[in-house]
């Protein structure tokens, strides 16, 4: 764990319970011991590029937490510098929660899983939604992908944590059984 998710996780709400439950001095440790947490390196880049979901979480106004799903092709959430990320948000049902939540306070938490491997890294940061930007639009438009951009959210990471592995079950979608079984109704052709 880096000290910069620490620092700005852990509440002292938080450090009470983890210290009524015994696990502070741990993470303690980790924070002081670990690296900043702040920059992305090579294995965050890549796990991130292997990532065609995510779950974002924005706040409303009235302090309301919203979660919403993003997904695209593998890939489609890009990393444009160690501390900047961004992605191409697509038309969908209009309802701009997210967008919206975004004007009046701009923290999210972007939290991205890997089903087969069990992997799970948070995120934190600002973002910041850009709208009639052609350069920034190209470089997270994700080639031979049809959907249309309507703006593009661009997130300053403050920090990010991997996340204990323990409860998540396993899934792999069509693509990745076929990848390892081969396409079932070729292999019924060649009976």
């Amino acid at each position: 764990m880096g000290r910069a998710y620490a620092e700005t996780m852990f509440s002292e709400a938080a450090k009470r319970l983890q210290e009524r439950h015994g696990s502070r001095a741990q993470y303690q440790r980790l924070a002081d011991l670990g690296e900043s947490g702040d920059a992305l390196g090579p294995m965050e880049r890549e796990f991130i590029a292997q990532r065609d979901t995510m779950y974002i979480a924005s706040v409303t106004v009235d302090g309301w937490p919203y979660v919403q799903h993003r997904g695209g092709p593998k890939g489609f959430l890009r990393v444009l510098d160690d501390r900047t990320l961004a992605f191409a948000d697509f038309a969908g049902n209009k309802q701009y929660i997210t967008a919206g939540n975004l004007e009046t306070n701009d923290r999210v938490a972007l939290f991205l899983i890997d089903y087969p491997g069990q992997g799970r890294l948070k995120i934190i940061g600002h973002a910041r939604v850009v709208e009639g930007d052609a350069a920034l639009e190209t470089k997270v438009r994700v080639a031979g992908y049809k959907a249309k951009v309507e703006r593009v959210i661009v997130i300053a990471v403050t920090a990010f944590d991997w996340n204990c592995s323990q409860h998540i079950t396993q899934r792999w979608t069509e693509v990745e059984i076929e990848a390892v079984m081969g396409d079932g109704a070729t292999r019924r052709e060649q009976m």
